[in-house]
């Protein structure tokens, strides 16, 4: 056990058994980050609500915009990369994410600058707000009600989404990313109407159901996803550009509730390079020299393994208006589960089903996002409080 004063806390090795016993999980999740992460579906829902009480059809009193500038950190600015791709290579305006404090330095009075924050307080999306109203663009703000945020946007006179803020931003994905969705639709830049809103929380809430934790490991996806990639380190590649997004989502999941190193990124940027980890001392060298007779209770810690989790955009609704040919991102990600298969490298697949891109995209998301929760609990970790984040919060701040 490691307990150190930073309030550190947990265990090495994963405890498989845990994840079975419902009322385990409940002990060591007393932030209820399980029940955070069921709400997606609800958090489409509100969001949606909400948003339709905003006055966004203002934003396209003055035609389409330049450029949309999404600016916000961490969960906040995964938001921009989620309207990218679910608008597509079609899209009439370049959408760019912006991840520091103000804006670029050729915004001005033709660009629409979308502020997110889940706490309505972070330094990147106040000064991209107080920037953007300085400037003459147009603005839109999404955060917690009361904060900083929607004084600023009440000084600009510009839409403000209300997020009420009921669990960590990481845990808040959807209720931040459909007020950017629907301020992009008021714009004419993305076709999202309320049957894919509908569509799409009724597919969170059935991988929600699927991944409870009443639901043992053999049948629920994401406590047997947790479970292969205990105790290695994890690729994470996904074979389309909306793929590659829940990818990075996983990354992100991964590294704060589980705090495991994960690399991810876009399968055709792989095969550039990275693909190369596969035959390295994690990989291929490794699988090569194992002891096929040895007991795996016995690993001493030298015997970590790559653990790759290609994530498939499965080709449903494959139209002619995507970055590159379908069946080129097919053979790619074939290609890619045959070299881990002859490097003895494991590799769990995940497909993306539904009709609209964010239903594909939700499917892709929910049950990693569940995984990583899990592998958290089994390693004895609170999913909820991060020491390391809090502790460098502190010292940036003194």
């Amino acid at each position: 056990m490691i307990d150190g004063t930073a309030g550190v806390s947990g265990r090495r090795d994963a405890d498989e058994a845990l994840l079975d016993n419902p009322e385990a999980l409940a002990e060591r999740d007393p932030g209820g980050m399980l029940r955070h992460t069921a709400s997606a579906g609800a958090q489409v829902r509100e969001s949606a609500a909400l948003a339709a009480e905003a006055n966004l059809a203002v934003l396209a009193d003055d035609g389409r915009p330049r450029a949309v500038v999404i600016a916000g950190i961490g969960t906040a600015g995964r938001t921009g990369d989620v309207l990218a791709t679910v608008a597509g290579p079609r899209c009439p305006v370049p959408i760019i994410g912006h991840r520091s404090a103000g804006v670029p330095g050729w915004v001005g009075a033709a660009d629409v600058v979308i502020a997110v924050s889940a706490s309505g307080r972070s330094p990147e999306a106040l000064g991209a707000a107080e920037a953007a109203h300085r400037r003459g663009a147009r603005l839109v703000a999404v955060g917690a009600p009361d904060s900083q945020l929607q004084s600023i946007a009440e000084q600009a006179r510009a839409p403000f989404i209300p997020v009420p803020r009921r669990a960590p931003a990481r845990a808040s994905l959807w209720a931040l990313t459909v007020p950017v969705l629907l301020a992009a639709r008021s714009l004419g830049l993305v076709k999202v109407n309320e049957a894919d809103l509908a569509e799409t929380a009724a597919r969170l809430d059935a991988d929600a159901d699927r991944c409870r934790s009443a639901a043992e490991s053999f049948v629920n996806p994401a406590k047997s996803l947790a479970l292969g990639l205990a105790g290695s380190i994890p690729i994470v590649w996904g074979s389309s550009p909306l793929a590659t997004v829940a990818a990075r989502r996983f990354g992100d999941t991964l590294s704060a509730n589980a705090r495991y190193p994960v690399v991810t990124g876009a399968l055709g940027e792989a095969g550039r390079g990275r693909v190369g980890l596969l035959d390295g001392v994690f990989g291929g060298l490794a699988e090569g020299e194992r002891d096929i007779f040895a007991d795996p209770a016995e690993d001493d810690g030298e015997g970590t393994r790559l653990r790759l989790v290609l994530l498939r955009d499965g080709g449903l609704n494959a139209e002619d208006d995507t970055d590159e040919p379908f069946a080129v991102e097919e053979r790619r990600a074939d290609a890619v589960q045959t070299l881990a298969e002859r490097r003895g490298v494991r590799c769990d697949v995940v497909t993306a089903e539904g009709g609209s891109a964010l239903e594909r995209l939700a499917s892709l998301i929910a049950v990693p996002d569940f995984a990583s929760i899990y592998l958290a609990l089994a390693h004895g970790l609170d999913p909820m409080a991060v020491p390391a984040i809090t502790e460098m919060k502190e010292l940036s701040n003194q």
